[in-house]
């Protein structure tokens, strides 16, 4: 390995580089270029998932590549929905039949399941498992977080050898990166220069309204999928049980909207009727006529009209 990228070695011996590409959200036409390009300029580390729905490109220009199988590092991650011992190790067989490989270099949790934190024991386990049989070098964990991290710890044989988290100069994640350090886990990056990297005397800009905004709705920026998007309505808007409350105003205030009077609240804001105005002197069919000043008293005016 090139002195720019050199070898780390993990708690169980296994070296790894320290830098690679990722292939998140690269469309699977353009993914095998894109890693033959890698490695024609020296990466020698891909790391892949099953959610990227890329690793057959991977795989392709794995076999495609000039460099010797042996010196290419190859990374892919289970997904949630695959999470439990069995199925797992079905998962397992699938990415390998995609990346067209024997043997895995590291195998990762692509992040934990806290509504059934038992499926995601289940699931390291059966990495156990292929790591005693040789399948995989080494096996680990992504998205975990310190308090996850000693509960699955506590609950398996092995230690993680990686925790794959977002860690960028924007975001250090300090007490991440000291829990892993704790264990000898390796802290390894996703993102590393960061996703909306804001540059040294340029003000940041804030996201635009999108041109589906509507009022009564909040625009929040989603950072993980680069775009912007509509937040949920508040659920004093949306659930017509919850008394509109002096409190449930003045959130609606912070809100900038306003309390719906069908819900129970008061609408306060002033209504401008509309009235149909008549020049006087002058009337439409089948409407009286208005007196006028200027042709004398409202008596005079009438008897004009009898006339």
């Amino acid at each position: 390995m090139t002195a720019t990228n050199p070898l780390i070695t993990l708690n169980n011996g296994v070296q790894i580089p320290a830098l690679g590409l990722g292939v998140y959200q690269s469309a699977p036409e353009e993914t095998t270029d894109a890693v033959l390009t890698a490695l024609h300029n020296g990466y020698r580390l891909i790391d892949t998932a099953a959610a990227y729905f890329n690793e057959r490109e991977v795989g392709e220009a794995i076999a495609r590549s000039d460099v010797d199988r042996s010196e290419i590092f190859v990374t892919t991650k289970v997904w949630i929905s695959d999470y439990g011992y069995d199925s797992a190790l079905r998962a397992f067989d699938v990415s390998l039949r995609k990346l067209g490989i024997e043997q895995l270099d590291l195998w990762l949790l692509h992040q934990p399941l806290p509504s059934d934190f038992e499926k995601t024991i289940a699931a390291y386990k059966a990495a156990e498992k292929l790591l005693a049989e040789g399948r995989v070098r080494a096996i680990g964990v992504s998205n975990q977080t310190p308090k996850q991290l000693d509960e699955l710890i506590s609950r398996t044989g092995i230690v993680p050898a990686v925790n794959q988290i977002q860690v960028h100069p924007y975001y250090t994640q300090p007490e991440w990166r000291a829990a892993n350090e704790s264990h000898g886990i390796l802290t390894q990056s996703w993102s590393p220069i960061g996703r909306l990297l804001r540059l040294p005397g340029r003000r940041h800009q804030p996201a635009r309204r999108p041109r589906h905004h509507r009022p009564g709705r909040q625009v929040r920026e989603d950072t993980r999928a680069g775009r912007t998007a509509l937040a949920p309505r508040p659920r004093l808007l949306r659930d017509p049980q919850v008394r509109q409350s002096p409190s449930h105003r003045r959130e609606l205030r912070r809100l900038r909207l306003r309390p719906d009077p069908r819900r129970g609240g008061r609408d306060r804001r002033p209504r401008h009727r509309r009235t149909r105005r008549t020049r006087p002197g002058l009337a439409r069919p089948g409407e009286r006529r208005l007196p006028d000043p200027r042709l004398g008293s409202p008596a005079d005016q009438a008897g004009r009209q009898r006339r």
